[in-house]
């Protein structure tokens, strides 16, 4: 047998939660019965690979020096909002509730992975958020502990520097009943209640 097709299945296995499995079901099946798909994905790959890059700006995706977002003279410059994704700022614009401005980490803080301030941009994001235009920063990184924990540097960091931060609340989701919600989102929203 060649290389080419477990080469096929290795590079499918980079995508996340994807295993060996699902992997080689997915080789099997374009190879079997949609080689027009194989060609547009890796087409659409191609182009993304060379065409898209970070926003001088906010460092979102884009084609362009600066995203459509960054650009719309709609948006509220005086509200910065910090997310650790592309993918999380794309989930905030999907519920049309905010419409200011983000700044992407591109991960969080997380020592022991050798992740500290420098390689999620901080120094960029505190001479952003110090433009004198933003005046509230509203930190919105995942309520893990890596999300807190660099929520809780950031918050710190601009606070001394006079700005107004503010951190997404959490607590019971709309719909459920306290009988089946766990502990922790109780105990987070009794704290975090208003």
């Amino acid at each position: 047998m060649s290389h080419t097709l477990p080469a096929l299945i290795d590079a499918l296995r980079r995508l996340p939660g994807v295993g060996q499995k699902t992997a080689s079901r997915m080789a099997y099946h374009l190879l079997q019965h949609d080689r027009e798909g194989m060609a547009l994905i890796a087409q659409a790959l191609a182009q993304a690979g060379s065409r898209i890059r970070h926003c001088s700006r906010c460092h979102t995706f884009t084609e362009g020096e600066v995203c459509d977002t960054c650009n719309d003279p709609s948006r509220d410059t005086s509200k910065l909002c910090v997310v650790e994704t592309p993918a999380d700022q794309a989930a905030l614009e999907r519920t049309s509730a905010y419409r200011g401005l983000y700044f992407v980490l591109m991960g969080k803080l997380s020592p022991l992975d050798g992740i500290g301030p420098k390689e999620i941009g901080l120094a960029t994001l505190f001479e952003r958020a110090t433009d004198g235009q933003v005046l509230e920063v509203i930190l919105a990184t995942n309520f893990t502990a890596e999300g807190e924990a660099t929520a809780h540097v950031i918050g710190e960091a601009l606070k001394a520097r006079g700005l107004v931060v503010t951190r997404l609340a959490r607590g019971v989701p709309a719909g459920s009943e306290l009988e089946y919600v766990d502990l922790g989102t109780i105990a987070h929203a009794l704290v975090d209640r208003r």
